[in-house]
């Protein structure tokens, strides 16, 4: 495919469909959108047509939940550190990123906010995902505690007047994290519950108040118990709830993933929660005002043991599904694809459809990202 994004139809792949895989399939782009698709017995478009050999073609992947990578980081709001991240994030298939926020003062929150914004118009980030401050203290993980807070009207209103908020992440067991939950809904942004030492009770309040997403189920939040099933057993047991899942083999053991999946009647979607150190070497990084240290790929803080983050892509999410915990390709695709567009009500991508946007992946057998094409133009 050429700069200019002009039409080019792939022949001879893979197409992987929300329900199955399209054996010798083709897909045409045409002005940065898809235009057609046709399986084998279908003929083929003419024109400027290239052979994949039957490599898989799948919609670009499509992250809701990630601090950073390549080196750096969107914690800081800095606008040369986001595009560092954004890219490498999407050299390893991820066409939407949104950034993801911690725990800071509202003020700088804001801040980084409206930083961040600036570079959702030329496409390298689709959004910002507030991870804090109304969290949970007893379940902060890696999120500063200096700066928890409990939710108000008067900082809910500083950290959603920017119209790139996507989503905002809180505990629901907080006073006045009810009415949170209903003003962020209200805004029109998705409201998800992480971090949290909350009941099953408190946590099917937030969702009957509008919460849809599970922050990173399982991870910064009060485990699941056959008598007390708390906010993991409320998110799996109700189909409003979309989970998070970090499949990277170290904040959830791959048969885990696969409960969750088999149990989630909601629907899940793998996230990567990465920070700078991925893609990187071992060493000292930081999240947000966290130091971090990263030994074996495994990012913990520096100062105790809590995960910080990971050092995961969404290329590798996708083959660890598929290769660890067992789901078939086009779950595994969906998951990083349909679902999380869903969740953001993202309806111009997230699937091979015509119409939608020419966010496509090349992937080898092994999964493994060959191609990545974004907007019809390769990146």
């Amino acid at each position: 495919m050429n700069r200019t994004g002009a039409s080019l139809t792939w022949s001879n792949a893979r197409l992987v469909r929300p329900d199955r895989v399209v054996e010798g399939g083709w897909v045409r782009v045409e002005g940065g959108r898809i235009a057609a698709l046709g399986s084998a017995s279908d003929p083929v478009p003419g024109g400027d047509v290239r052979d994949l050999g039957g490599r898989y073609v799948t919609p670009g992947y499509i992250d809701i939940h990630t601090h950073g990578g390549g080196g750096a980081s969107f914690t800081t709001g800095d606008q040369e550190e986001a595009r560092t991240a954004a890219a490498f994030h999407l050299a390893h298939g991820t066409t939407t990123c949104v950034a993801s926020l911690v725990t800071a003062p509202v003020a700088d929150l804001a801040r980084m906010t409206d930083a961040l914004g600036e570079l959702v118009g030329d496409g390298l980030l689709a959004g910002v995902h507030l991870e804090g401050p109304f969290l949970s203290a007893k379940r902060c993980g890696a999120q500063d505690p200096e700066y928890l807070r409990p939710p108000d009207p008067a900082a809910l209103a500083v950290m959603l007047r920017s119209p790139h908020v996507l989503m905002v992440t809180l505990a629901p067991e907080l006073d006045g994290a009810l009415d949170a939950v209903k003003r962020v809904v209200g805004a029109g942004v998705v409201a998800a519950v992480g971090h949290t030492d909350a009941s099953y009770a408190e946590t099917t309040a937030a969702i009957d108040a509008g919460a849809t997403v599970a922050t990173h189920l399982f991870n910064g939040m009060r485990g699941l118990h056959h008598r007390d099933p708390g906010p993991v057993g409320a998110a799996l047991n109700d189909e409003r709830v979309t989970v998070e899942l970090i499949n990277d083999g170290i904040h959830l053991h791959p048969a885990i993933v696969a409960m969750a999946v088999r149990a989630a009647r909601g629907g899940f979607t793998l996230v990567t929660d990465a920070m700078a150190a991925a893609g990187m070497g071992d060493g000292d990084y930081r999240l947000g005002s966290m130091e971090v240290r990263v030994s074996g790929g495994v990012a913990r803080l520096a100062a105790g043991d809590s995960i910080a983050g990971s050092t995961l892509t969404m290329e590798n999410a996708v083959r660890n599904a598929v290769h660890a915990s067992g789901l078939s390709v086009p779950d595994a695709v969906a998951a990083a694809t349909v679902t999380p567009a869903r969740v953001l009500g993202l309806d111009d991508r997230g699937a091979l459809r015509p119409g939608l946007r020419a966010d496509l992946l090349v992937l080898d057998d092994d999964l493994a990202v060959a191609e990545v094409v974004r907007g019809g133009r390769p990146a």
